[in-house]
């Protein structure tokens, strides 16, 4: 018996639903206020024999002992150090806006080499490089794993998640900051993070309705610009304000999002669908092998026992089912039948491409 199908509902806009508001800090983000990407290469050490094999990953070889020679340990040329305890990992991190020096961040690492898992290790301390190859802090710090993998010496393994990979909770700490436009004069810019023409101009008409005409203009479909203060140090109580005036943003898109890998579908409450009727059924192809021996006749010259295949070949369809949708189907009826006639994730999805083939779904069909 089918499973039912399981739907993840984003209702994005109720119709009979009062209208709601949301702060412009939920909406919009200054320009120039960003993270940036910071990325660094190390050593985890102190693992349970789980690290990189040297002999498939001599690089990890190489960078402890460039390592030890910087504490005045020289690793004689003819020696090769059998390090299963260290492993070579990248260290990558987010460096968020106005982050000062002495603040800490959370860091993320990962293997580069055959380690099995890096859990229980020791992060060496890592310097960590923007895009321009300036240091902008330094990582350090015991290793968290939320995967686990097990072997026994006949082979057979078990794994859950993923533990060649882990962080480590503030295992960063910031040494340089990054210069920002913020403090500079001139015009605050606000870029929506859905553009929508309908929420600008719903923004910059609540800051005039608020601060007086001609404070804000939308400039398109996802930014507002915004006039700033005449007095650069008023920047951040004059954006503080902004903030937090409440806007009611425009309509979602009609949009059914489809995960093809997971069978996860989520519909917007705007989608609607036109009158259509749609077939489902499912359509099971069975093949059998039968192969039987041919024996040459008795005192037969040259003759050879041979296979002879057989195969057998059936076509069947069950479970065909049909259901028809009527003029503007809302959400709640394409669920119900899609339910009733138990149709599987990977069925939905073939329903929504039909449909949207035959100009009966309302609504932009994103595939993943």
């Amino acid at each position: 018996m089918r499973s039912r199908v399981l739907i993840f509902l984003l209702l994005w806009l109720f119709a009979s639903a009062p209208a709601h508001a949301d702060k412009i800090r939920d909406l919009a983000q200054v320009a120039g206020v960003r993270t940036n990407q910071l990325i660094g290469y190390g050593l985890v050490v102190g693992l349970d024999g789980s690290g990189d094999q040297t002999t498939q990953a001599p690089f990890t070889t190489q960078s402890l002992e460039n390592m030890l020679q910087q504490f005045g340990i020289t690793v004689p040329a003819n020696v090769r150090p059998q390090l299963k305890n260290a492993a070579a990992v990248t260290i990558t991190a987010e460096l968020p806006p106005f982050a000062k020096p002495g603040q800490t961040i959370d860091v993320t690492v990962a293997s580069i080499g055959n380690a099995k898992s890096i859990r229980g290790g020791e992060l060496l301390m890592t310097p960590l490089r923007g895009a321009d190859g300036n240091v902008y802090a330094m990582a350090q710090g015991s290793v968290v794993v939320g995967g686990i993998s097990a072997q026994g010496k006949s082979g057979s393994s078990v794994q859950v998640n993923i533990s060649a990979s882990g962080r480590v909770p503030n295992g960063a700490t910031v040494e340089r900051s990054v210069a920002s436009s913020f403090a500079q004069g001139g015009d605050l810019m606000l870029n929506l993070n859905t553009p929508d023409f309908t929420t600008a101009a719903r923004i910059a008409e609540a800051v005039n309705r608020a601060y007086g005409a001609g404070t804000a203009q939308a400039v398109d479909g996802g930014s507002v610009a915004v006039r700033g203060p005449a007095d650069p140090a008023q920047r951040v109580s004059w954006l503080g304000m902004i903030q937090s005036l409440d806007v009611q943003p425009g309509d979602a898109p009609a949009r059914v999002v489809v995960n093809s890998r997971t069978g996860t579908v989520v519909i917007g409450s705007e989608v609607k669908v036109s009158a259509a009727a749609v077939a489902h059924g499912s359509i099971q192809v069975t093949i059998s092998e039968q192969p039987q021996v041919s024996q040459p006749a008795p005192f037969s010259r040259g003759g050879q026992t041979a296979v002879v295949p057989s195969s057998t070949v059936q076509v069947s369809e069950d479970g065909a089912h049909m259901f028809k949708f009527g003029p503007g189907v809302s959400l709640d009826a394409i669920v119900r039948a899609v339910n009733q006639v138990g149709a599987t994730p990977t069925d939905l999805i073939s329903i929504l491409q039909a449909l949207k083939q035959a100009g009966a779904l309302h609504a932009e069909l994103v595939v993943i």
